[in-house]
C-alpha cells in the first residue's frame, strides 16, 4: 500500500486541496490519502479556528466519490487541548503499516518550508516521504536546503522534473503542474462578503457552509 497523510487546518477544505490530492494519487499511485484535519494545532490560534467538528464534516464531504480519499481523526482534540504534532501523528500511522506499506506526507511549498520549525521535524525523515505542491517558477533549490545536513551526505532523495538527488532514507518530491489560486482565507473572506464560491469549493461543502452558518463573519 502506498499511503499519504494530508493534514491541516482544512478551514474549509477547498479544490486547491483535492486537486493536489488527485494528482499526487496519480503521480505516485497513492492506495490512500487520509485527509487528516487537526484539532489542536500549535501553530494556530484555536479561537481562530471553525470548530473541529465542523472542519472534519467539511472534508468527509470533500472525500465523497473517491475512495482513496479518507478523512481521518487522527488529530481529533484532546482533553487536555495538548497540541498534535505531525512526528507523533507520522509516527502512529508508521507503527500501522507493513514493512512493504510506503508512507508518504503530502504539503504545499510554504508548509514544507516551514518544517525547521516543527516538532523533532528531523526525525520524520525517518518516517515518510514527503510530497512536495510547488508554486510556479519556483525551483528546488530552497526545498533542499530544509533537508537536514546529515542526511544531505546519504541516501534518501529529493527528485524534481529535472531528476533525483541523493538524501539518505526519505525521498522529497516535487509536484508541479497543481496550481489552484485559492485559499481558505479568501473563501472565508467571500462567504462573510455574501459572495458566491461555487468552484472553489466541493459542492457538497458549499451547501454544508449555507447551511451551517458557517464564515458569516471574519
Amino acid at each position: 500500500m502506498n499511503i499519504a497523510l494530508f493534514g491541516g487546518t482544512f478551514d474549509p477544505v477547498h479544490a486547491g486541496h483535492l486537486r493536489a490530492a488527485k494528482v499526487a494519487a496519480r503521480k505516485f499511485r497513492l492506495d490512500r490519502i487520509l485527509f487528516v484535519p487537526s484539532g489542536n494545532p500549535p501553530h494556530k490560534r484555536r479561537d481562530r479556528l471553525t470548530p473541529f467538528a465542523h472542519r472534519f464534516a467539511m472534508v468527509t464531504l470533500a472525500c465523497q466519490g473517491d475512495l482513496r480519499f479518507v478523512p481521518s481523526l487522527l488529530e481529533a482534540p484532546r482533553p487536555n487541548r495538548r497540541p498534535h504534532y505531525s512526528i507523533e501523528t507520522s509516527r502512529t500511522v508508521s507503527e500501522s503499516l507493513e514493512p512493504a506499506d510506503d508512507l508518504y506526507f503530502l504539503l504545499g511549498l510554504d508548509a514544507f518550508l516551514d518544517l525547521p520549525h516543527w516538532k523533532d521535524y528531523r526525525h520524520l525523515f525517518d518516517l515518510v516521504d514527503f510530497i512536495v505542491v510547488t508554486r510556479p517558477g519556483f525551483g528546488s533549490a530552497e526545498i533542499l536546503k530544509v533537508v537536514p545536513r546529515r542526511r544531505a551526505r546519504g541516501g534518501s532523495r529529493a527528485s524534481d522534473a529535472t531528476g533525483d538527488r541523493k538524501i539518505r532514507k526519505g525521498t522529497v518530491h516535487v509536484l508541479r503542474g497543481v496550481h489552484v489560486p485559492v485559499a481558505s482565507r479568501d473563501i472565508r473572506e467571500a462567504v462573510a462578503r455574501r459572495r458566491r464560491v461555487t468552484g472553489l469549493v466541493p459542492p457538497l461543502v458549499e451547501e454544508y457552509i449555507r447551511k451551517e452558518g458557517l464564515y458569516t463573519s471574519v
